[in-house]
């Protein structure tokens, strides 16, 4: 078989989370909102956050949840088409605090990135596009 992209990653909030995720998701890191007004109507269990044209996370609301932890989740990753200089820059403009900058290896290969965590516990890995070589 030939996986050509993940389409979309569920992921469980608390179950009054509903707010405070579109201010993160939304609001501070700046990706559109789907389906609010499905969940809000009943017909979907979820919210989505859309991070590119066909990749989305949902985002379940839950009375069962529980934050994450490190035996059961590491982090989200995400590639920006922005220079890691960029992302910090609207990260400190929207007052996420960034955990930690790395150079990962990822999919695409070695990039910078920065890791923040969202209000629920997840990490999100945001990688910037790799560095040009000066070879």
């Amino acid at each position: 078989m030939d996986a050509r992209a993940i389409d979309h990653v569920n992921l469980r909030i608390p179950e009054d989370g509903v707010e405070t995720a579109v201010a993160f998701y939304g609001d501070a890191l700046g990706f559109d909102i789907e389906n609010r007004d499905l969940f809000e109507a009943g017909d979907k269990p979820f919210i989505s956050v859309r991070l590119t044209p066909v990749s989305i996370v949902h985002l379940q609301p839950t009375a069962k949840f529980h934050p994450p932890d490190e035996t059961a989740f590491d982090h989200v990753a995400i590639e920006f088409d922005h220079t890691i200089d960029e992302i910090r820059a609207s990260l400190d403009a929207a007052g996420v605090e960034v955990d930690r900058q790395l150079d990962p290896l990822g999919a695409t290969g070695v990039a910078p990135a920065v890791y923040v965590t969202d209000p629920f516990g997840y990490t999100l890995e945001l990688k910037a596009l790799p560095t040009e070589s000066t070879e």
